[in-house]
């Protein structure tokens, strides 16, 4: 059975080709994406056993997901066939002050049509060692949100760590219930939690007094907020937050802390100009934060992993990050400079 589960939503991707703005011309890129899914093929690049669970329409579109995934190795199993469509999202890439744009369809997919007893957790579960969430899945609908407490409740049983990117979505959330109302509750059953400033604020009610548009970020802030996070929440091991100091669309620099209790480890940093698709950056940290520290023997190892792996992100189309581990371990070794290898 597969060691490491993830549990979401996987859409397809429509992208105007180059640059341009959504219908600057009647053609659009078709690839697939989601937030879980998108670890789930990142850790399978890796040589990890990776399972994604999620529903998908009995129809060629959902053939043709559960086609995509098993093209990378991943475990498509416990794909549930029902609704009646695939959830859509459009991105528009940005360029130099110009931001990238997301619009979502996604209303009424197979996947927010789900309840609690869709998936046999039991089965699902049966052998894995790790289980991945974020707080995408709890903001579709109703019942994602319960489905995603019953899988945790189920991990906890069976002492499986969890590990959750929160995640906030402003333009998600329609259901009835605030991400505040719903998102503490989760961290009971959490072991590593990965966010941002706004995810902290939005999904646990913790503020962080920081300028995430003034180019430069307080090392120090951060600190604090993770410290005061993990105060808060006593079952989380780890919380892993990821520092994008954004100059432009196409320059940002990138870096991580992962913090435990009373210690706060701190990536290298990256400068990546000229990028080529950031969406999936979070998720390319995330998979590499989870099979650094299942394969590394430090945090700090397993962070610079994560750091690296997603640096090589935004430099790939599409939201699966698709570089192996020794890509990632040269870059964190300190090789970028970008030569042709022969």
């Amino acid at each position: 059975m597969a060691k490491f589960i993830t549990f979401g939503e996987i859409m397809m991707r429509l992208t105007p080709p180059g640059r341009e703005k959504i219908l600057q011309t009647p053609q659009f890129v078709a690839t697939f994406g989601g937030a879980e899914a998108n670890v789930a093929v990142a850790l399978s690049n890796y040589g990890e056993d990776a399972a994604f669970v999620t529903a998908v329409p009995d129809n060629p579109i959902g053939d043709g997901v559960i086609h995509e995934l098993r093209g990378f190795g991943v475990d498509t199993r416990f794909i549930r066939k029902s609704g009646e469509r695939l959830g859509i999202y459009y991105t528009e890439t940005g360029s130099c002050m110009r931001p990238s744009r997301v619009i979502y369809d996604r209303a009424h997919s197979a996947i927010a049509e789900v309840k609690p007893g869709d998936f046999d957790w039991d089965t699902i579960l049966d052998g894995a060692k790790w289980f991945h969430v974020t707080g995408i899945t709890p903001a579709i609908a109703e019942g994602t949100a319960d489905v995603t407490l019953e899988a945790l409740k189920k991990c906890k049983e069976k002492a499986i760590t969890v590990s959750c990117d929160l995640n906030y979505r402003n333009k998600l959330w329609k259901w009835g219930k605030t991400p505040l109302e719903v998102m503490p509750e989760l961290m009971n059953y959490v072991d590593l939690v990965i966010a941002n400033e706004e995810d902290c604020q939005k999904c646990l009610g913790i503020e962080a007094d920081v300028d995430v548009t003034s180019g430069s970020l307080d090392i120090d802030k951060y600190r604090a907020l993770s410290q005061k996070m993990l105060a808060q929440f006593p079952r989380v091991r780890y919380l892993a937050v990821s520092l994008r100091e954004s100059i432009s669309a196409d320059w940002n620099n990138w870096s991580a802390i992962l913090a435990e209790r009373g210690e706060v480890h701190v990536s290298k940093k990256y400068e990546i100009r000229h990028i080529v698709d950031r969406i999936g950056g979070g998720d390319s940290f995330g998979s590499g934060l989870i099979y650094g520290l299942n394969n590394f023997e430090t945090p700090q190892e397993a962070l610079e992993f994560a750091v690296a792996a997603s640096a090589l992100k935004h430099t790939i189309y599409g939201d699966f990050n698709r570089v192996t581990v020794k890509d990632a371990l040269t870059l964190a070794g300190g090789d970028a400079s970008g030569r042709v290898q022969r």
